[in-house]
């Protein structure tokens, strides 16, 4: 693995996942706690022995860069020629930002040809999975392949969103339509072989294709749209059944790119047995661990007030976290923060640093960092009332605070208003 060089393409806007998305880009969003998205992709190259790592960037870039600067720059030695670098546009070849995917790598040629790889990994951050990409490298190189593409199966309605492929009984790419609006099926089945976005290509392919493709003036520059389809009939093009690394079966793989999936993907992660494991000590999740004491729940049933214990049930709680006569339920709370007392939090995630004020109640929300909800606020139980704040509201009836919102406790108001 050692002439494999990996292209992480981290830039996208996240717009879908607004306003979690407003101040940072869409890897660096939290995602179970302590993690941000970007973790995911990025741990499945250490535990696969990837170590030269180009992670390219592009909008709202400086929170992810401080994560990474933080978190995963230790795991590195630059001295044994290992390295995770993080690239803003340079705008080396043209004066435009990135145009497409295509482009992204492009643009940064200079730097891939600069390392001298065989083969060239190249990967979207802002998915949530585990997946051994060395695998996948080893069949790329036994078949002798140009490219060989990761390959998701999902329902036909969901393969839309997707590249779509077809493929012989040798798992060789035949056909390949991005986002179509009639995915063809896989025959005898109801689903579509759909693309991860997942790529390895042979290094002086990709070079050859990604000049080629900047001469042509009608192209989108992207991978999907236009780089693969114009080499499915004259090319080694293979698919990489992705599947789970223990078992064979179907394997986790998700898109958190909207409010509702990102929300429902959390949420599984407090279930009793989780389809993603992140205690699997034999894959580990990395990411940067803060400096903070355990969580705490405090006022236990030797209080005088019976109802005043901090409790959390079915859920996840960060270090720093402090649960002050609170009751949480199926959430997930990120570092420091705290849960006064006589409050409710249910089928929640709350952020770094967010303070809930006593006899506050929240409900199906996402808060982001640093807010404090006053007390006997209430939040996720009037939809109407809530989207007359100022909140987004998902079409699955989601409250998203953004950061920086500020909020009235009631009682305030009331005793103004008096």
């Amino acid at each position: 693995m050692h002439d494999v060089l990996t292209i992480v393409l981290a830039g996208g806007k996240g717009s879908r996942l607004e306003p979690l998305t407003r101040d940072r880009a869409k890897p660096a969003v939290p995602f179970g706690g302590n993690y941000r998205i970007i973790d995911f992709a990025l741990s499945n190259c250490l535990n696969s022995g990837f170590r030269k790592i180009l992670l390219l960037t592009q909008y709202k870039a400086m929170s992810l860069d401080r994560h990474i600067n933080l978190g995963w720059r230790p795991y590195f030695c630059r001295e044994l020629g290992e390295f995770i670098d993080v690239v803003p546009p340079q705008q080396r070849i043209d004066d435009n930002w990135y145009q497409g995917t295509a482009d992204a790598v492009y643009q940064n040629i200079y730097s891939l040809e600069k390392e001298r790889p065989r083969y060239v990994v190249v990967l979207a951050g802002d998915h949530i999975y585990k997946m051994n990409y060395q695998k996948m490298v080893q069949q790329h190189i036994q078949l002798n392949a140009d490219l060989t593409i990761g390959a998701l199966q999902v329902d036909r309605d969901s393969a839309r969103q997707f590249g779509v492929m077809q493929v012989n009984e040798h798992d060789r790419i035949i056909g390949f339509e991005e986002k179509p609006d009639e995915p063809q099926t896989i025959p005898g089945q109801n689903e579509c072989l759909a693309s991860m976005g997942i790529y390895v290509f042979s290094a002086h392919f990709l070079f050859d294709q990604l000049c080629k493709d900047a001469t042509r003036q009608n192209s989108d520059h992207d991978f999907g749209k236009n780089i693969i389809p114009s080499i499915i009939g004259t090319h080694q093009v293979y698919a990489y059944p992705f599947t789970d690394m223990h078992s064979g079966a179907r394997a986790y793989w998700r898109d958190v790119g909207t409010i509702d999936a990102y929300f429902e993907a959390n949420m599984g992660l407090v279930d009793v047995e989780p389809q993603l494991n992140l205690y699997d000590t034999d894959w580990p999740i990395r990411t940067h661990q803060p400096n903070l004491p355990a969580p705490k729940f405090v006022f236990g049933s030797g209080d005088t007030d019976g109802d005043r214990v901090g409790r959390a049930m079915d859920s996840i709680a960060c270090q720093g976290t402090i649960v002050s006569g609170g009751t949480v339920q199926r959430s997930i709370l990120g570092p420091s923060v705290r849960v006064n007392s006589y409050s409710q939090v249910s089928e929640s995630i709350l952020f770094e640093r967010v303070q809930v004020g006593r006899y506050a109640k929240i409900r199906r929300a996402i808060i982001d960092k640093g807010v404090q909800i006053p007390p006997h606020f209430e939040i996720g139980y009037d939809l109407e009332l809530d989207r007359s704040r100022g909140f987004t509201i998902s079409e699955n009836g989601v409250v998203v605070i953004a950061k920086g919102d500020v909020m009235t406790s009631p009682v305030q108001v009331a005793s103004e208003a008096t």
